[in-house]
């Protein structure tokens, strides 16, 4: 099919659940075909045309590189580590993130950026979906269901403030160690493309 539409790009996320390394006592025979049948069609989509116009590019994320098979990481031909975000990243991943969310005006998003620091983007949209719900969770505890239900709508769109982003990054931790980014660094100076 995407040869067919080509030029086109395929996306296979999370690949290293799709194409672990092969040939573990526990793989099951059916994987090992898909893990075969994906490696056949990856060789083919190269080979099919020498037309530019015909391209077919397959783009696939991971967070467990070391988990890729060996014979799918060679026809992988570019590598690359994508860090965590900088303290710029941080503040626009917040800017987005709250974008439809009304925000106290003494909010500081680039403070709020400096304490995420160390945080990936899924965790940094955690943090701001608990900060944005904070003040209705305040507004509604204990509360029983009839008389949250007669509260006006305006009364739990209260805007997000300081106070909520310290509450929610005091529940919400990082996903990723520093140990985690060093065996990232280390695979992709073994195994990494520039």
């Amino acid at each position: 099919m995407a040869r067919f539409y080509a030029p086109s790009t395929i996306f296979i996320d999370e690949i290293d659940s799709l194409c672990s390394r092969r040939g573990s006592d526990s793989e099951h025979e059916a994987s090992r075909r898909v893990k075969s049948e994906l490696l056949v069609q990856m060789d083919g989509l190269g080979s099919a045309t020498d037309e530019p116009s015909k391209v077919v590019m397959v783009l696939a994320a991971t967070n467990f590189p070391w988990d890729i098979d060996e014979a799918l990481r060679r026809r992988l031909e570019k590598r690359i580590y994508i860090p965590l975000p900088t303290q710029e990243g941080r503040e626009a991943l917040l800017a987005i993130s709250l974008r439809d969310v009304r925000r106290d005006e003494s909010l500081d998003l680039r403070h709020v950026a400096k304490r995420l620091d160390g945080y990936s983007g899924a965790d940094i949209t955690n943090v701001c979906r608990d900060a944005s719900m904070m003040s209705m969770r305040r507004k509604i505890a204990g509360l029983k269901p009839e008389q949250i239900k007669q509260l006006a709508k305006e009364e739990l769109d209260l805007p997000v403030t300081m106070e909520d982003f310290m509450e929610a990054l005091a529940k919400c931790n990082k996903s990723v160690s520093k140990g985690d980014i060093q065996k990232y660094l280390a695979w992709m100076a073994e195994f990494g493309s520039s």
